[in-house]
Order: structure tokens, then C-alpha cells, then sequence
């Protein structure tokens, strides 16, 4: 049960929490019908990647990973903890230095045909999103139910439940096997239809390779988002825990991850004033 695929399957659960399928039409007191609120989260989803962005060449802040991998016992064996730091000045040089780097004069490979500068020496296959579409095959394998509505920093959001549909879709793949089994509750901010809050579960234990492999039988995962003034919504932190087994030994595996020190690549931080002792 290595590392990659556990946080694949906490990436696939948030990234199916996006966007959602129009699955179950039911109507609330005061609310849309949920098929408008699921159909209005599909269209913000679609902007996301490009706010995503926006927010990154906007904003400083500091991203930090912990992981932790225990025993049976919950006695922690070992730790990752990753820190790293988004310069939206750096990251805006470095965009026009692409660009300036793409408009080269461009060479021509064997076959004769134009080859960018930045092209020559790639090898290999970056991942994809595509590998993770969110079309309607993945997002109606969902039910939905209206909760109610509820307040979060300030905003009034629509509580969803959603559980798989029963019977289930078939599973094709390790990826299947995790979202078949998924459920749990979703905040979609109320104006923007985007996610504010995500609490997602598995439903029932998941065997890797009919379980001679692995076997994951506990796996729960939070995800809270943040709106700054021009509308960019972001993750502010997420955590993920994992109960399972890799061949005959067991694990649990608890991370965390959070976004702070957050600010316009604009404003300049406040000074830092040093705490003293004054006697009157």
C-alpha cells in the first residue's frame, strides 16, 4: 500500500467532489430543485483550473504536507512533511520566459515537421486530467439528497448528501473500485455553486487484487475551500486517513494539508513587532 496510490485515491475523492452529476431531482423548501444546484456546481467546476491559476499568479502563501504512517497500534513509525512556498512573482517570470522560449525561431525534427524549442528534449508522458475525467459516466453513479441550508464563513451554502447508486456500476479499473464505494456530504456555496466543505467516505472495504495485494477498509477524507474578494476559491486545508493492509502488513496513514500565510502579491507584509515588557 504504498504511498502514490493513497493519496491518488484522497486526489480522485476531492477531485470527484467538484463537480457533481444531476442524479436525484428532489425538491427543498426554499431551495432550487437539486438538479439546478448540481447542474449550476458542473458550470463553476468548468472555471476552476483557470481561477485555480489565477489565484496561484495572484497570491503568496505556504502550502504544508504531513503525513504520518503508523502501526496497528496507532503508534506513528514514520513522518513526511513537506513545506513549500507559491511566489506569484517568480511564477509570472517564469510564464513569460516560457512564452518568450515558444516564439524561438522553431527547429524541424526528421519527418520535416516544426518542433518547438521546448519540445526537443521531452520524454516520457506527463500525467493527465484526462485520466480522471469528469464526464457523466464517473458523476452519475451518484444519488443526491438536499440537507438544508447552512452558513459558513459568512455565506450561505446548500447541504447535499450523496451515496452510490444502487445497483452499482460495475467496477473496471482500481480507480472504480474507490468510486463505487464513495459517499458522503458536500456544502456548495449558495451564489457561486462551488464546493465550500467536503466529508467523503468509503462505504465498504476495497481489496487490491481480490485482497492478496492490499486492502483498504477505512478511509475518510475533509476538504474546506476559501473565496478571496475577486471570487478565486481555493483549498485552505484537507485531510485524509487511511486504515488498510499491504500484503500481511497493516497500516494507517493520517495527512493533513493546509495553505496559510495567505496574500496579494501586491500588499506587502505587516511589519513584525517584537513582543516587550514595559513597567509603568
Amino acid at each position: 500500500m504504498k504511498t502514490r496510490p493513497i493519496v491518488g485515491a484522497a486526489l480522485l475523492f476531492l477531485a470527484a467532489g467538484r463537480a457533481f452529476a444531476i442524479s436525484n431531482p428532489e425538491l427543498a423548501t426554499n431551495a432550487p430543485p437539486v438538479a439546478v444546484i448540481l447542474e449550476r456546481a458542473l458550470e463553476q467546476a468548468k472555471k476552476e483550473d483557470a481561477q485555480e491559476q489565477e489565484f496561484k499568479r495572484t497570491y503568496y502563501f505556504t502550502r504544508t504536507r504531513l503525513t504520518e504512517f503508523k502501526n496497528s497500534k496507532g503508534v506513528v513509525k514514520k513522518q513526511e512533511e513537506k513545506v513549500t512556498n507559491n511566489d506569484p512573482i517568480g511564477r509570472r517570470a517564469r510564464e513569460a520566459a516560457r512564452a518568450a522560449s515558444a516564439a524561438k525561431v522553431v527547429q524541424v525534427n526528421t519527418a520535416g515537421k516544426p518542433v518547438s524549442e521546448t519540445e526537443t528534449n521531452v520524454k516520457g508522458k506527463a500525467f493527465e486530467k484526462s485520466d480522471f475525467p469528469l464526464d457523466g459516466d464517473l458523476l452519475s453513479r451518484f444519488a443526491f439528497t438536499y440537507v438544508k441550508r447552512e452558513m459558513v464563513n459568512g455565506r450561505s451554502a446548500y447541504v447535499l448528501d450523496f451515496k452510490p447508486i444502487s445497483p452499482a456500476v460495475p467496477d473496471r479499473n482500481l480507480k472504480d473500485k474507490f468510486i463505487n464505494k464513495a459517499a458522503g456530504r458536500v456544502w456548495l456555496d449558495e451564489e457561486d455553486a462551488a464546493i465550500v466543505k467536503a466529508d467523503l467516505y468509503l462505504t465498504k472495504r476495497v481489496n487490491v487484487a481480490g485482497g492478496l495485494v492490499g486492502a483498504v477498509w477505512k478511509f475518510t477524507c475533509t476538504m474546506e475551500r476559501e473565496r478571496t474578494p475577486e471570487g478565486y476559491w481555493y483549498i485552505r486545508n484537507s485531510t485524509w486517513h487511511l486504515e488498510g493492509r499491504e500484503v500481511f502488513v497493516q497500516r494507517i496513514v493520517d495527512s493533513r494539508e493546509e495553505r496559510k500565510d495567505i496574500r496579494r502579491a501586491d500588499v506587502e507584509p505587516a511589519p513584525r513587532v517584537d513582543a516587550t515588557l514595559t513597567n509603568d
